[in-house]
């Protein structure tokens, strides 16, 4: 029955792949929002004021200096740090 639950709540949403930058890090991950209304759109999460932090998944960090990519399931971002945002490629197998 848990399993029921958990497919009709994942109809309420969707995932987003998106492209941030900071001042030393490329970060691309896909970001879950709302299928429709309140937080449907990248820019709802990224202005919520009451949220400090964004959380990705299928995440990969490459710094803009030049280094090793660093790929991470989970990654946990503080909106403070974030110079921009943009689409990126489709989520892979979504």
């Amino acid at each position: 029955m848990s399993s029921q639950k958990d497919e009709a709540a994942g109809m309420d949403h969707r995932r987003e792949r998106i492209r941030i930058e900071t001042d030393r890090h490329r970060i691309e991950g896909v970001l879950t929002l709302a299928r429709d209304g309140y937080r449907s759109r990248v820019s709802d999460v990224l202005n919520a004021s009451e949220r400090d932090f964004i959380t990705l998944t299928d995440v990969t960090v490459a710094p803009i200096e030049g280094g090793p990519i660093e790929l991470h399931a989970y990654l946990t971002l503080a909106r403070r740090h974030i110079v921009f945002a943009v689409a990126a490629d489709e989520v892979p197998g979504g």
